[in-house]
């Protein structure tokens, strides 16, 4: 296996990486955004309420896209590694 060959192969495992956390990163970000803005609208600074409605979007977004983020690391296995793997 050439310096190429692997490089593509890092390359395309991690944009799949990419791909697959963008979801869950996002949701992160707009719920985070959102009860900051909530604590600073309020005044209520409380440390729970920032983690736990974090974890909530993020377990309901992550159950959502457990699809896509399977059907994304199929395709990257399906047609990158087996074949690198079966040799052809």
């Amino acid at each position: 296996m050439g310096q190429d060959v692997l490089f593509d192969t890092l390359r395309q495992g991690l944009w799949a990486g990419v791909m697959i956390s963008t979801p869950i990163l996002v949701a992160a970000l707009v719920a985070g955004v959102a009860v900051g803005l909530f604590q600073a609208l309020t005044s209520v600074q409380e440390m729970t309420l920032t983690f736990v409605p974090k974890l909530g979007v993020m377990i309901v977004v992550f159950w959502a896209s457990m699809g896509f983020m399977t059907q994304t690391l199929v395709d990257f296995f399906k047609g990158t590694l087996v074949p690198l793997i079966a040799g052809s």
